[in-house]
């Protein structure tokens, strides 16, 4: 793809980075095979190839950035088309440096909705104060607000235990409060295995939801927090675990992300290579690990953070199946459920689409349970689903 981009833009390495993408997509439209909102709305704008035309022309000094910022406002980031792109297209990178450029602010209702996220979400106590006090207000909120209000509230990892080896969990912020119960459940299975498991004291949210949301300066902070928080400790565990993809996704990206600040990078980059999904962990330890639920069948729901993101596909199926589980065939499991972080809450009626279309897929074979391994995938699909929905830790003892 040719470009021509103004010359203090390309001169920045958000430019060169952003012109690199670029030039490597060759118009296949592979992509568009395989976007959750492409298939809902049929319009090319509203797949990556779309939206990389008008990508660049954003770059290029495009008047009409509101158009420009609907497209991408409606896309998940899920990166299922980057699992299909033959030529690599670094698409997720692409759009948060488009997310970025265009900056977090939003005019009316849909500013006001985000950033009431950004103070409310990455913030463990305001949210738990929210979820005790929202649910006896949800006719106040709107509905795609109210639908995210937890019926149940937990708690995070309250004590650390010890053994032959240490591992460092990430605790995360949502996760913290709406399923507390996966961690707990990680850290008994590593406990009968004499593994410790610590906690960071000062971990903060990853920064993925600000990072998502174009706010480049709270997103970074949010980073060196966490880098601040964790680094110190890399020394006495083994790895860095999370339990949820979509935060683990961003952990490992840690380095590429302060690549360029001279005081965190070269620790941001250790604190991403020492991290690990829960899946590559476990995925070891799998022959001493037994069904919590023995015959029970299993609707699996890799998340986007996990398959594409992450690119791990077929560890958590080996897990469960060399546990004794029956993992029943489901149908499109590349595609989205429609969580997507905060997408659920600003694109609700894209978002139950993508969820209506995801459950019936994982319920066409009437399973008994439905495995996920990211709490909002987790949270989304168990608000319509016939049959509970659990992490895939918590199927395992």
């Amino acid at each position: 793809m040719q470009t021509k981009f103004p010359a203090d833009f390309i001169a920045t390495d958000r430019g060169r980075r952003a012109n690199e993408i670029l030039r490597s997509c060759v118009h296949c439209g592979f992509c568009n095979a395989t976007c959750p909102t492409y298939q809902l709305s049929g319009d090319e704008l509203d797949g990556p190839r779309g939206r990389i035309y008008l990508i660049k022309e954003l770059f290029e000094g495009a008047e009409d950035a509101q158009r420009v910022t609907q497209h991408l406002d409606r896309c998940l980031t899920c990166r299922a088309c980057e699992t299909t792109c033959p030529s690599g297209v670094a698409y997720g990178e692409l759009a948060d440096i488009a997310r970025m450029h265009i900056g977090p602010q939003r005019t009316g209702y849909a500013g006001v909705l985000r950033s009431f996220l950004q103070w409310l979400v990455p913030y463990v106590g305001r949210l738990r104060l929210l979820a005790r006090v929202g649910k006896y207000f949800k006719f106040l909120m709107p509905a795609s607000l109210a639908a995210q209000v937890p019926n149940q509230i937990t708690q995070g990892l309250r004590t650390n235990t010890q053994g032959t080896k240490q591992v460092l969990l990430l605790q995360g912020c949502a996760q913290q409060v709406t399923t507390g119960g996966v961690n707990e459940s990680l850290q008994g299975l590593l406990k009968q295995l004499q593994i410790g498991v610590i906690t960071a004291p000062k971990e903060g949210c990853c920064g993925s939801l600000d990072l998502h949301l174009g706010d480049e300066d709270q997103a970074l902070a949010a980073v060196r927090g966490n880098v601040d928080a964790l680094y110190p400790l890399l020394d006495s565990v083994e790895a860095i675990i999370s339990t949820a993809s979509g935060c683990g996704v961003t952990v490992k990206d840690y380095g590429r992300l302060l690549v360029a600040d001279p005081v965190y990078a070269e620790r941001a980059a250790a604190v991403a290579a020492a991290t690990v999904d829960v899946s590559e962990y476990i995925s070891g330890l799998s022959s001493t690990l037994t069904a919590k639920y023995p015959g029970k069948r299993i609707a699996w729901h890799p998340p986007c953070s996990l398959q594409h993101g992450q690119q791990l596909d077929g560890l958590v199926e080996t897990v469960l199946t060399a546990a004794g589980y029956e993992l029943l065939p489901v149908a499109d499991a590349h595609l989205c459920c429609g969580s997507a972080g905060t997408y659920s809450v600003l694109q609700p009626q894209w978002s139950g689409q993508l969820r209506d279309n995801k459950l019936q897929s994982l319920q066409a074979l009437q399973p008994d349970l439905i495995a996920t391994a990211n709490v909002g995938c987790q949270t989304h699909l168990a608000d319509a689903a016939k049959v509970p929905v659990l992490h895939w830790i918590e199927l395992l003892a």
